[in-house]
């Protein structure tokens, strides 16, 4: 008994030396990661265009110390470049653990009037000057990344094994976590035993984070529909097979399925976000194209709702008289899963945040809605665990003014949505290293 007091003391007191030791660690280099920060926020840059985010973040890390591949990344489309990278650091045997952060930007202009907001520019995917921001907090998590990077360096005798950094580049596309895969990342580098992440939120304080165990965001998937009717003359609609009020009934049909086909217990949604029909008020079109996204936590329900689509389309097709040589088209074309924090992962992290930020400061998040490409590296059956957590990124007292008033706080993809930029890199760097520390400790 007493030897087992002795040996958990000892163990206290060198768990509280490490603490102190990385909060000291993290003060220090919170000016310099706060200006590489404001450096990033100042230089978004949109998905499938990352070239020198990309650049950046390689030789940050390749002047810590590690071993970098850039260019990474497989994508079906032939005009994007892969401007993924991976960087490694060997320390001795033991486990492998992936850390990873986006690279990419939003088309958003930015209403913060922060003296270091992004005024930038640049040309979408279909060829629109458009506005580009960090409206999610992407420049966050890369900063973040970079510090724990530096600090796993400082502190490789507290850890062993393999550690691994992602610069992920396309996650607002929901894509970019399957172009790395698809480019064989878990095969041309140690493969992970588990891999963690962050997101900021104005949902939680600075200095605070949150973790959801089990299911925390759901599975996306994009869905266009394109209608065919008959076109004439607005005067003369029985000359027509009007695809409008097809696609207003498929509207209002779809909205069944969660209300009446899905399971309460099973969450679900189903929006159109967008109906694109004709040119002019007086000429009924040929065609309508809705665009959908859909969202679940469990594939059996995605599948389910997948087919109820497809089926609703074509009844209201058949049922309208639409031209019968030209059934409704049904199109898939963004997906990724759900995020399925690893459970037992998840409780061994929120312990490691108790003790590296006091336990007042950690809490159990509700799941959410939205979604997120990180699920992906769990791969199919998750048989890589994996945890995403949350990190606060607003002032408390505004927070607590919102909460009181009920009058929410600029959302993630917001063009006013301004991390606190010190405390929360620092709770972020601080929380991450532990958490390596932790998963690769001795």
């Amino acid at each position: 008994m007493t030897c087992c007091f002795v040996a958990a003391v000892a163990l206290g007191a060198a768990l509280a030396a490490q603490t102190s030791g990385l909060h000291a660690l993290v003060q220090s280099e919170t000016p310099d990661l706060v200006a590489t920060y404001k450096q990033l926020h100042q230089a978004p840059e949109l998905s499938h265009q990352e070239a020198k985010t990309a650049a950046f973040m390689a030789a940050q890390l390749r002047a810590a110390g590690y071993q970098v591949t850039d260019h990474l990344g497989r994508y079906d489309n032939p005009k994007w470049t892969g401007y993924g990278l991976v960087a490694v650091l060997r320390n001795g045997p033991g486990p492998t653990l992936w850390i990873r952060s986006e690279l990419d930007a939003l088309p958003v202009a930015e209403q913060t009037g922060l003296p270091y907001a992004s005024h930038v520019t640049a040309k979408s995917d279909d060829g629109a000057t458009v506005p580009v921001m960090h409206a999610c907090g992407h420049d966050i998590h890369m900063t973040v990344l970079l510090g724990t990077a530096r600090a796993m360096v400082r502190l490789r005798s507290q850890w062993h094994g393999t550690l691994v950094f992602v610069g992920q580049p396309a996650e607002e596309t929901i894509n970019g976590a399957h172009a790395l895969l698809a480019d064989n990342i878990y095969t041309r580098f140690p493969k992970p035993d588990m891999v963690i992440a962050l997101h900021d939120t104005p949902g939680l304080a600075a200095g605070h984070v949150g973790v959801t165990p089990g299911y925390s965001m759901a599975s996306a998937t994009s869905v266009s529909i394109t209608l065919h009717g008959r076109s004439a003359h607005g005067s003369l609609p029985e000359a027509s097979k009007d695809p409008v009020v097809a696609a207003a009934e498929l509207v209002m049909s779809l909205q069944t399925i969660v209300s009446r086909e899905t399971s309460p217990f099973d969450q679900a949604v189903v929006t159109v976000g967008s109906i694109q029909a004709g040119t002019k008020n007086n000429i009924i079109p040929d065609s309508a194209t809705l665009l959908l996204t859909v969202r679940t936590y469990k594939e059996e329900v995605r599948q389910r709702i997948l087919a109820s689509i497809r089926r609703m389309a074509a009844g209201i097709a058949q049922t309208d008289g639409l031209p019968a040589n030209e059934p409704p088209e049904i199109k898939v074309y963004e997906y990724t899963p759900a995020l399925y924090n690893d459970p037992a992962l998840s409780n061994r992290l929120s312990a490691v945040f108790a003790r590296a930020l006091g336990a007042a400061n950690v809490s159990t998040t509700a799941p959410v809605m939205a979604s997120e490409d990180f699920g992906a590296y769990g791969l199919d059956g998750h048989k890589i665990p994996v945890c995403m957590f949350s990190l606060g990124a607003v002032d408390a007292a505004a927070l607590a003014a919102s909460q009181k008033s009920g009058v929410p706080l600029p959302s993630l993809h917001s063009s006013k949505f301004a991390p606190l930029p010190a405390p929360t890199i620092a709770t972020g760097v601080t929380a991450m290293t532990s958490a390596a520390l932790e998963l690769l400790g001795k």
